[in-house]
This record gives C-alpha cells, sequence and structure tokens, in this order.
C-alpha cells in the first residue's frame, strides 16, 4: 500500500492550510458555541470564497457540486479541516450532514433528492440525526423505544431521542423508529424517515449542556421529543425495516471523516504544544522545551499521531479496494484507537499550556470538552474491543 499523495493533493494540502491559517483561524477567538449565530455571517462569507474557489463539498460527487475525492484522498483532506474547530463547516463536510449527505445519494428516492440532498448539498439547509435515547444504551441500536406507527398511507411516530446533533437550526432529521417492534430478526425492527423539523410534534426540549454548556445552532446536541408526528409514507428512506442496515452504512466511511478529524485536532494541538514549549520560559534564559518530561510527552505526542494516521490510512484503502466487510475490524481498531489517542494528545497539550491551556484563548479547552465524547460515540471504545476481539478469536477457531 502507497499512501503516497498525487502531486495534485500535495499541492491542495498546502493551499488548504494556508487558507485555513489566514482565513478561518481569526475567527476561533470569535468562536463561541453557546454564540454560533453571531459568527455565522463571518462564516458564510468564507464558505461563499470556499465555493468560488472549487473546494466546496470535497467528499461530494461533481454532479451534487462537490470535488468528487476518492475516500482516501478526502482523509486527507479531513485532517487538515481538522485542525480548527470551524474547518469542516466552512467546507461543507461536518458531521452529520456529510453522512446524510452520502446515504441520501445512494438511498433517495426523486423526490426525497429534490427536497433534501440538492439543498443539502448546496449548504441551503442543515441536517440532524435522531437515533440515541434517553431511556436506552447507545451501544445497543437495535433496542429502542420510538415507533412509527402506520396509519394509512401516513407514519405517526412517538418517542424521545437526544444527543441529536445539529438539531438546533436543521431543516430535518433523519429519525430512527420501530416499523416491526415485534420481528423475530431485531436488525430488521427499526426504519428510517426524513422528518422536517417543522412537522406538527417534532419538538425541541433542550440542547443538552455538554461538560456544563448547552451550544446553538450547529455546535450543539439536542433532547427531541416525538408526539404523534405525521409524516407521509414516503418520508421512509429506503424500505420497512432497513432502519439498522441504512444507519450502519453511515458508519463505515464516516468513521475514517472522524477519526482523520481527530488527527488533524492532534496535529494542531501538537504545533500549538511546540510553539508553547520552545517560547514559554520558566525562569530567565530557561524554556519548557528544556524540561525531560516535556521532551517525552512531545516525542509520545508525534509517535501516537503518527501510527494512527497510517492505521486509519490503511483503514480507508481497505474500504475503497475490499469494501466494508473486508475491513469490518479495521473500522473498528481505527474507532477506539484513535480515539485513545486523541485524549492522549490533547491532555498532554493542555498540560504543557499550563493555565493558558484552560481558557477560551486557544482551541484546546474546546477540544478537550468536546471530544471526550470520542470515546462513546459510534459505539463505545468497550463494544468496538469486544467486537474485534471476538472476530480475531472467531477466525482462530
Amino acid at each position: 500500500m502507497d499512501f503516497t499523495l498525487s502531486p495534485r493533493m500535495q499541492e491542495f494540502q498546502l493551499q488548504l492550510r494556508e487558507f485555513l491559517r489566514q482565513q478561518v483561524y481569526p475567527l476561533e477567538k470569535q468562536f463561541d458555541e453557546t454564540r454560533f449565530r453571531e459568527l455565522l455571517p463571518a462564516l458564510t462569507e468564507v464558505r461563499a470564497e470556499v465555493k468560488r474557489r472549487g473546494w466546496w463539498a470535497p467528499a461530494l460527487p461533481q454532479e451534487l457540486g462537490g470535488m468528487g475525492l476518492t475516500l482516501l484522498d478526502f482523509a486527507t483532506v479531513s485532517e487538515e479541516l481538522g485542525r480548527t474547530p470551524l474547518g469542516h463547516f466552512v467546507f461543507n463536510c461536518q458531521a452529520p450532514d456529510i453522512s446524510t449527505l452520502e446515504l441520501l445519494d445512494v438511498h433517495a428516492t426523486p423526490e426525497q433528492r429534490k427536497q433534501y440532498l440538492q439543498p443539502l448539498a448546496q449548504g441551503k439547509i442543515r441536517s440532524c440525526f435522531a437515533m440515541t435515547e434517553p431511556d436506552f444504551p447507545g451501544s445497543n441500536p437495535v433496542w429502542m423505544g420510538t415507533v412509527a406507527r402506520r396509519d394509512g398511507d401516513h407514519y405517526v411516530l412517538n418517542g424521545r431521542k437526544w444527543f441529536c446533533s445539529s438539531a438546533d437550526g436543521a431543516a430535518f432529521a433523519l429519525v430512527m423508529a420501530q416499523t416491526d417492534p415485534e420481528a423475530a430478526d431485531l436488525h430488521r425492527r427499526a426504519s428510517l424517515f426524513l422528518v422536517p423539523t417543522d412537522t406538527p410534534g417534532w419538538r425541541l426540549a433542550r440542547n443538552l449542556p455538554v461538560m456544563g454548556l448547552a451550544g446553538q445552532d450547529w455546535p450543539s446536541h439536542a433532547e427531541v421529543n416525538l408526539e404523534d408526528c405525521r409524516v407521509p409514507e414516503s418520508a421512509m428512506l429506503g424500505g420497512p425495516g432497513q432502519g439498522f442496515a441504512l444507519a450502519q452504512q453511515r458508519l463505515g466511511p464516516g468513521r475514517i471523516h472522524h477519526t482523520m478529524r481527530w488527527i488533524g485536532i492532534a496535529e494542531r494541538a501538537f504545533e500549538l504544544s511546540c510553539q508553547r514549549a520552545v517560547f514559554r520560559e520558566l525562569s530567565p534564559g530557561k524554556t519548557l522545551s528544556e524540561e525531560a518530561c516535556v521532551q517525552h510527552w512531545i516525542a509520545d505526542m508525534r509517535a501516537d499521531i503518527e501510527c494512527s494516521r497510517l492505521l486509519v490510512m490503511r483503514t480507508a484503502w481497505r474500504l475503497e479496494h475490499l469494501g466494508s466487510k473486508q475491513a469490518a475490524v479495521d473500522v473498528s481498531l481505527i474507532k477506539f484507537s484513535t480515539a485513545a489517542m486523541l485524549g492522549r494528545v490533547l491532555d498532554r497539550a493542555v498540560q504543557i499550556h499550563g493555565g493558558l491551556g484552560l481558557l477560551e484563548d486557544l482551541p484546546l479547552a474546546f477540544w478537550y470538552r468536546h471530544e471526550r465524547g470520542a470515546r462513546i460515540y459510534d459505539g463505545t471504545d468497550e463494544v468496538h474491543r469486544s467486537s474485534v476481539g471476538r472476530r480475531i478469536l472467531k477466525s482462530w477457531k
């Protein structure tokens, strides 16, 4: 396997890095997840410049207005964009929209493409994904209480969801609900529905206070109540009972997106840590960089990041060339190993910065607060470890 970037991608990577430094990094000082809407006008201008340069939606096919990059090439782009909390949003490849776009591109009907896919690809609207529930463990996605009851040519949805990322301000949601709660096959009980958020019965109860802060608009995680929420039969994505399978389709490429974004975060944290170590004086003429423990931290951070990047790139290669079934173990491996790497790197970065690392003057505090969830969402690390262990031991039997 050769992960050397093509000359075109090498040039694009350098252009991206410089663009982010000039256009996006300065906006971080104004970024506040609780007042995100105040920053939207400035972000909209940067988004327009991204479109003008032909960099919009790098992972989407060209017929949808994207760059049409391969998964491997987009992995590199995702790492670069991950260096700033605003990178993916500016390029219209942010979670959860990017996974929704990929799913709709494969499974949406012509009517659904017109109503949801096209405006989402153009960045005119946003989406959210409603699967996790407060009363049921997210690590068991086939067990949920939300039910969609058939009523003529409509479905009526009732239930509670939470951690619906970016639901505040989203135009529609992908909602997983049981359509056949008694089906013998647990994986065929649920279906996916496209639900406009202005549908009567859809109620955003609150933005969850993650680590003490309830975000606003895109950087938020909502609790949602579905109370006799009535949608037409045409709102179903795919067929009845395909909810679990479709949700899983979001996760393979989605974990490449997430893990490469995490690596971008780790790289930025590493760069900030090196700068801090070199310039922060402990006493006249002596800097942090001369402390053995700091040198060890920097070395460990570098090794952690390099190992994670190679594993993720190998997984992206296997997904592209061998398919999701052959790469199932790899996808789980990168999820829990990269999440753990990110936690270690951020923790060391905060420690190197001392009190400054706790302030919002740098993005470290934001990442430290939000990316702790990396070990929980998209399947807890413990579940992925068990899955990998079972698969490996089964092959030995």
